[in-house]
């Protein structure tokens, strides 16, 4: 309505806009994890048949165990990176992540989401289309970061 587009207005012309800095966001980390679930034999696949949602609920259960009250786990619907399934990004970061273990999932919460590190075997990248298998599952790479 009118109201929206005087809020829009105002911030397009830069009047009254505030930032928002990391003492001012509601979590510190917003995760979505896709559970999307397709018709069984999709051409695109779906994260749901790989297991999406019992990792999630892992990985929500981990962050209550470990009483991380600044971070929000949530689902998601399609995250459009069906091929790459399992699929999370996390916010306020915008890093898209696989994870296809209860010991992925224990890393990326151990390393990105409280030490603030990436967990580069498992970082999905923009113009990524198929899993790099090798990297995912490469031992080394869990060492050397």
């Amino acid at each position: 309505g009118r109201a929206a587009k005087d809020i829009l207005g105002r911030f397009r012309r830069g009047q009254g806009e505030e930032r928002v800095s990391a003492e001012r966001l509601y979590y510190r980390c917003h995760v979505f994890c896709c559970t999307n679930q397709r018709v069984d034999g999709h051409r695109r696949g779906c994260c749901e048949s790989r297991g999406a949602n019992k990792l999630r609920e892992y990985l929500k259960a981990r962050s209550k165990s470990l009483k991380l009250k600044d971070i929000r786990i949530n689902t998601s619907k399609c995250l459009d990176r069906c091929e790459l399934g399992p699929t999370m990004v996390i916010y306020p970061e915008g890093v898209w992540y696989t994870y296809r273990t209860n010991e992925d999932v224990d890393e990326i919460l151990e390393r990105h989401i409280l030490k603030g590190e990436r967990v580069e075997r498992l970082i999905l990248h923009p113009d990524q289309n198929e899993p790099d298998e090798a990297r995912i599952n490469s031992t080394a790479g869990r060492a050397a970061e």
